[in-house]
């Protein structure tokens, strides 16, 4: 089900309020409880009593006041004289007040880098972030992760207790220690945004939150950093993939594969901005991910129709980006791009090649993609079954659907070959 209004109000302000109370307060892990409980209450009475005047006013005012009782709560319950000490009572702190308009940052920008604190692993500062700036399930951390639930529960509880023991003021990152941080928090903006546009489980496809959110925040990162040629061209890749956002869902929610999407439907001034970007960014020096994903998005994007596509030079590319990491994605992108600029049986080869990589062993895209090029090849047996297969590894409703729907397709006679 689509959410309501006051979901979509309480998603977006939640990171606002976490950043708020933090900046505040400190106490990252018992400031993001008392937030919780804050939209629980809003969730609860906002429906039926109306939204505040200022709704992120009455969240930080119902969250502090839950935060100080939880403070003294646990100061009763910890005897020793050094946690005491530790927790102080946000009215023995001299900051200003939560609610006050950062001047110089936006606060969930700031709580972004605090989440990629350098005492975390950058796993764990990648999980931390998604959970409580980008607003994810702990499962849908996990399933980006290609982790179990269970062990993402403990590293995001892991990356809540060094950030609180750390005592990191919270501020923005100056100098070498924003560039330590850099990689972590565009990984995790470009993951933020990867479950956006295709997200991991639910009824629907698309998750447009989501996708805004990270653009949002690669526009602030790009603003803070305009030469950095990675930030620009992780925000060309959104830019450029969520262009084509429109035409990915038919008209009863079904999903359109790019080959079969109406173009016209394209957002051609979120193309021309992301052409425009990467553009720019590739001449500036050492060419990394990023911009190699965002140059493949462009040759996408800038292609008049799916058969027009120079799947050459995507062929390039990928190969590049396969040098640059040991990515079990890129690797299977890179077989479908084999398989279309060299042929089926190339790319089939090299799906093989993928079929013991443990990271895969329940990602619906390795049989799915299978299933496409066996069919391309007229085995409709196998590609049926890898159809079933991939369907029954997604968690997402519309690619069940769709998924199921090609398998079904190839049940009956094939076509006439005349």
């Amino acid at each position: 089900m689509p959410e309501t209004p006051t979901e979509d109000l309480l998603r977006e302000l939640a990171p606002q309020v976490l950043g708020a109370l933090v900046r505040r307060f400190g106490h990252f892990d018992t400031a993001e409880d008392a937030v919780q409980e804050a939209l629980i209450a809003a969730a609860d009475g906002w429906p039926r009593d109306g939204v505040p005047d200022n709704p992120r006013g009455w969240l930080i005012t119902v969250a502090s006041r839950r935060l100080t009782d939880l403070l003294r709560r646990e100061q009763a319950r910890m005897r020793r004289e050094d946690t005491v000490a530790r927790w102080t009572l946000p009215e023995q702190r001299h900051a200003p007040a939560a609610d006050h308009e950062a001047a110089d940052a936006d606060d969930t920008l700031i709580l972004l880098f605090l989440c990629c604190h350098p005492a975390l692993s950058p796993a764990s500062q990648i999980a931390l972030t998604l959970r409580a700036v980008g607003g994810l399930s702990t499962a849908e951390v996990a399933r980006a992760f290609l982790v179990p639930e269970a062990t993402m529960t403990r590293r995001i509880s892991r990356g809540k207790q060094r950030i609180r023991d750390s005592g990191l003021r919270f501020a923005p990152p100056t100098g070498p220690e924003r560039a330590d941080r850099l990689a972590a928090v565009l990984h995790v903006l470009y993951l933020v945004f990867t479950e956006g546009y295709a997200r991991t489980a639910g009824p629907g496809l698309l998750r447009a939150d989501l996708t805004a959110e990270a653009i949002r925040l690669a526009r602030l990162v790009h603003r803070l950093l305009p030469d950095d040629p990675e930030v620009t061209g992780l925000l060309a890749l959104m830019l450029l993939t969520d262009a084509r956002a429109p035409a990915r869902i038919g008209a009863h929610g079904e999903l359109v594969p790019m080959a079969e999407q109406d173009r016209t439907r394209w957002r051609a001034d979120q193309i021309a901005e992301g052409v425009e970007l990467i553009t720019g960014a590739l001449p500036r020096g050492v060419v990394g991910a990023y911009q190699l994903q965002a140059a493949i998005a462009a040759v996408h994007d800038e292609a008049p129709s799916a058969a027009a596509t120079d799947w050459a030079q995507i062929t390039a590319l990928y190969e590049v980006l396969l040098g640059m990491s040991d990515n079990p994605v890129v690797a299977l992108n890179h077989a479908v791009a084999v398989a279309m600029s060299r042929g089926a049986p190339a790319g089939l080869a090299l799906l093989a090649d993928l079929a013991d990589d443990s990271r895969l062993a329940d990602d619906p895209r390795l049989p799915a993609a299978r299933a496409h090029l066996w069919e391309r090849e007229g085995e409709r047996v196998a590609a049926r079954e890898a159809y079933r297969m991939a369907a029954a590894r997604s968690t997402n409703l519309a690619q069940q659907r769709y998924l199921n729907a090609r398998a079904d397709r190839l049940a009956g006679d094939p076509p006439p070959t005349d």
